[in-house]
Parts: C-alpha cells; structure tokens; sequence
C-alpha cells in the first residue's frame, strides 16, 4: 500500500505569511494515531523520524486524541524523554475551542474555556508556553471581542508566542484579525481544512486574502483523512481510518467521493505517480499555503508522504484535469 523508501531529501521551508516565521513545507499533526487506543513506542518512532527529516511543527490540539486530551499527553511524554534539548527549534501549536470537559465551560469561545484549556494542554505538554494558541473553531453565540481577548491574552502572558485561528468563515476572519490587532497582537496564521475534495477555503476567497494581508496558512487533511490514498481505491478496507470507530472518517463519507477518488487514482497514475503524493503537492502548489498537515500510523507511513516531496509539481494541464473531476466550490458561509 505504502513505498517503504526512506525520505532522503532536504525538506524545505516557507516563510509564514509576512512574519519572520518559518514552517516546514510538511507539519506533523496529531489528530489521530497518538491517542492512549494506539501504540506508544510507534508514536514516540514518528515524532523522532519526522524530526530527523526536518519536520519542526507539530500541531495538537485539546480535545486530540482518543480519548480527548492523550495526544496532548503522550506527546508531552516524548517531548520530555526525547527533545529536551531541542525546544527552541521546535514550533508547538495548541487549540481549544471544541468539545473538551463536561460542564458549561468546556467547550466554545469564552475567555473562561480558552484560557483554562490552554493551561491544562500546558501541563499535559509538560511546558511552558506553546508556540501558537488557536482558536479552534467559531462560536456564534460568544462575542469575537471575548474570543480575541483569551488569545491577546495568551500571548501577552507569554503562554503562547503567536496566536492563530482555524476554520473561521471569511467575513468572521477579517472581523476576528482586526479586533486582535487593534489589541496589539497580530494573527500570525489561519488553519483551515483543504484538499481536492474540500477546496472551499479557496473558491470562498480565503486563500487569496490571507496573501493580500500577510497571514500565514496552514491546511489539516490535505489527504482528505486518508481518502486521497490507494487504500480507498476499490472500497472500505478492514483496519482503515473509515473501518475504525472511534475515528470521525464515516464510510459513508468515503462511499460518496468513491467515483472522484477513482477518477483522480487514475490521473495520479497516468502522471507516474501514486494518488497520495499528487494530493500532497496540490496541496502546496498555492503561494497562499505555507505549509500542510498530515498524520501518520507509522514510520513507513511518514516516509512514504513525505517523499511526495521528490514528486513534481503538477503543471497546469494536470492542475486543469484535477480541476474537472473536482472543482473549487464556494459556501454560503461568509
């Protein structure tokens, strides 16, 4: 399913919109596959190897996992087993804002969630402070004053070094970035999901703002949770992210992009190259994307994506092919 080559490239970094913040092209994320239901050691086996082949970012949030809150955990493990030396060429990133503790207060945009959350995920971590805190999703019923101010907060604490925001439609983001600024702290970055499958960020005019305003963009899922791989080619196989059930891939998700994900897998063949990769580097082609999240189950897994890397960049024609099978469409959220 997998090459099981070994990446032996030179990973190369992007500058994080205007700031003098640089990301590894590939971030390592941890929404799945670090979790008290998987393998420790193999977890412990990635973050070293992603480490060593230059991946400097890994991004967490509260609620990762399962169950919520051991990603957070076992990472803070491995960070104090393994890269006490090397925190300064690390970037930890953070969010809450999501389901995470029982109550009125674990979850949503108040200062009350967002800055309490924050120090649990520090003491899971076992640091000091993190290198960007997001806020992890709108709150329709919180005013974005109060949300902005637990994240100017945060970094005039010196608990966070930059702030962030994900998955905020565009006309909130601008409202969002402005009331930080006029607080003092500039929005270094904005995480939203994006691949073949899920281009909203872009037909909605994200993309294109956050170059124009010189914030950074980090995208999640640009493997769509796996379906832009060989793996969903003919169907649902046992052991997959969408067979799992504590996992938020659905087969009926996959089941529903089955015709597209079939068409691309026949594309990516025809370029002489595996669907994964061409999914990666569509992911990066955009000047506004400074870097792309993935996860990993294994060593070989990780290897195996980030030698998308060596694969090239797909010309115009290619990017004209993709574009028919899977267009950019807008949402009626701004």
């Amino acid at each position: 399913m997998f090459d099981t080559a070994r990446y032996d490239g030179r990973m190369p970094y992007r500058r994080c919109g205007d700031s003098g913040l640089l990301l590894p092209a590939i971030s390592l994320g941890f929404w799945h596959n670090f979790g008290y239901v998987d393998d420790f050691e193999e977890s412990r086996r990635i973050m070293r190897r992603a480490f060593d082949c230059g991946i400097t970012h890994f991004d967490l949030a509260n609620n990762y996992g399962p169950p919520p809150g051991s990603a957070e955990e076992n990472i803070g493990r491995i960070l104090v087993s393994d890269f006490v030396c090397h925190r300064d060429e690390l970037l930890i990133s953070t969010k809450a804002g999501h389901d995470m503790w029982d109550g009125p207060y674990g979850l949503n945009g108040s200062r009350k969630h967002l800055l309490a959350s924050l120090d649990q995920s520090l003491k899971r971590l076992r640091l000091n402070y993190v290198d960007i805190f997001y806020s992890h999703c709108p709150d329709p019923n919180t005013r974005l004053e109060e949300t902005m101010s637990a994240l100017a907060t945060a970094v005039q604490s010196g608990k966070a070094i930059y702030a962030g925001i994900s998955k905020y439609p565009l006309k909130r983001l601008k409202k969002a970035v402005k009331i930080l600024a006029d607080m003092g702290v500039r929005s270094l970055i904005y995480q939203p999901p994006y691949s073949i499958l899920q281009r909203e960020v872009e037909a909605d005019g994200i993309l294109d703002w956050l170059l124009d305003e010189g914030i950074g963009c980090i995208v999640f899922s640009p493997l769509a949770q796996g379906m832009l791989t060989p793996k969903y080619l003919d169907g649902i196989p046992e052991g997959s992210r969408a067979a799992r059930p504590e996992g938020f891939l659905k087969p009926e998700q996959v089941l529903a992009q089955q015709e597209k994900i079939r068409a691309l897998g026949e594309l990516a063949t025809a370029h002489g190259m595996p669907l994964h990769h061409l999914a990666m580097r569509w992911s990066l082609r955009s000047q506004a994307v400074t870097s792309s999240l993935i996860g990993a189950r294994s060593v070989a897994q990780l290897d195996d994506t980030l030698n998308a890397l060596n694969s090239p960049i797909p010309d115009e024609a290619l990017l004209a092919a993709i574009d028919a099978i899977s267009p950019a469409s807008p949402t009626s959220r701004n």
